[in-house]
């Protein structure tokens, strides 16, 4: 397949003799791993002469995406090649010791989303901090943010919240790359990582996936395309709320509701905000699973108009007031997982201020108001690791001065 783009991937069997020559290495992906030729990253790894592919490791979803949100699963064997798959999404989050045992290298190829709470961008860093501890070599595929890499949104996490749907102090969309954002952890990390970034050929900061001409494949059960991938960032709110957020339908996040919810109502209010490139619908439909499965919902449809204007964190968090307010009765937060553990809208949101403010008039002003402060200060800590754009030539030097190499 041809296209403006040449990711990391396309670009790594002429970068592994340099990086991986003699080495046993092991692969961490999923079915977003493939070239441009829709060959995996799994197929090239295993072809490769110069370096023997010893274990694959799989994060939430399961190596070829088999397995829904949440499913924790153990270490098997990979039916094809005969080695080791080790699950970072069962008792383990982090490689171990013995995982890494007898590698020199670990490759990372997944597609991601920029997005704080996706788990994949937690699973590398994880990766980083334990391939750091092993000494192992770590060799980061790039790819494309799909909403590109010009625009962050969301407050800062609080470092009190750290867990696996957050696990850096980073805004809910990050405006980076997976490659650029690997080199701002390493070199943050207590422990220094050997990290190499294989860069993309052509990516533009200004690019949204569909145009960078590379095949989409979902990065997970729930975000099928790019008008899911869009609102994201805002909508993901709804997972810590008694709300379904559209799983179990064709059209996860897209929509919102509750068998109580005053649909009619919800989206008059909200198209009277005028709030930029979007309009809201009443809809209604029936999960499979998850929340209110088998349940007839009313629900709120989200329609992205102008991608270019549109706030995914403030639009969410404009729709999650908006039903707050006109549902006192109904309207729940979700209670922790566990006794003594946070709420799941702290950890998703990134404080406690959701949860404890935004019902008191003049709230969600001020939250927004304090999004954009964090905003301002992830501009300058982002800029110093962007691999594409008029910043980049200062940051590659900046990456090789520390000994990573891009």
């Amino acid at each position: 397949m041809q296209g403006k783009v040449k990711t990391g991937a396309d670009r790594f069997p002429e970068m592994a003799p340099a990086l991986l020559k003699g080495r046993k290495f092991g692969l961490l992906t999923n079915p977003t791993g493939i070239n441009r030729d829709f060959q995996s990253t799994i197929q090239v790894c295993a072809a490769l002469d110069e370096a023997e592919l010893g274990a694959l490791f799989a994060c939430e979803h399961g190596i070829r995406g088999e397995r829904q949100a949440g499913v924790r699963f153990e270490d098997e064997i990979d039916p094809e090649l005969g080695i080791p798959v080790y699950s970072l999404y069962g008792k383990h989050k982090k490689p171990t010791a013995d995982m890494l045992s007898g590698l020199q290298a670990m490759v990372f190829d997944i597609q991601d989303l920029g997005v704080r709470f996706y788990t994949y961008l937690s699973t590398l860093i994880y990766t980083l901090e334990a391939c750091a501890e092993a000494g192992v070599r770590v060799v980061v595929l790039d790819r494309p943010n799909p909403l590109g890499g010009l625009e962050w949104e969301g407050g800062l996490l609080d470092e009190s919240l750290l867990s696996m749907v957050g696990a850096w102090i980073m805004p809910a969309r990050t405006g980076m790359t997976i490659g650029e954002f690997a080199l701002l952890a390493a070199d943050q990390m207590k422990t220094p990582c050997e990290l190499y970034v294989v860069k993309m050929e052509g990516w533009e900061r200004e690019m949204e996936y569909p145009d960078t001409g590379l095949p989409w494949l979902p990065p997970s059960p729930n975000m099928p395309t790019m008008d899911t991938v869009r609102i994201y960032a805002g909508h993901c709110l709804f997972e810590g709320t008694n709300l379904s957020e559209g799983r179990g339908t064709t059209k996860p996040f897209e929509q919102v509701g509750a068998p109580w919810l005053k649909a009619e109502e919800t989206c008059r209010e909200l198209n009277a905000l005028n709030l930029p490139g979007v309009r809201f619908h009443p809809v209604t439909f029936t999960p499979t699973f998850s929340k209110h499965a088998g349940q007839l919902c009313n629900g709120v449809m989200t329609f992205v108009t102008d991608p270019s204007v549109y706030k995914s964190a403030v639009t969410g968090l404009h729709l999650l007031s908006c039903i707050q307010r006109l549902h006192p009765g109904e309207f729940e937060w979700l209670a922790p997982f566990k006794e003594g553990q946070s709420t799941f809208i702290d950890l998703l949101s990134g404080s406690d201020r959701i949860r404890l403010t935004l019902h008191e008039p003049g709230a969600l002003e001020a939250i927004i108001a304090s999004w954009e402060r964090d905003g301002k200060e992830w501009a300058g800590i982002r800029s110093k690791y962007l691999l594409y754009g008029p910043e980049a030539a200062a940051a590659a030097s900046a990456a090789e001065a520390r000994g990573n190499g891009v």
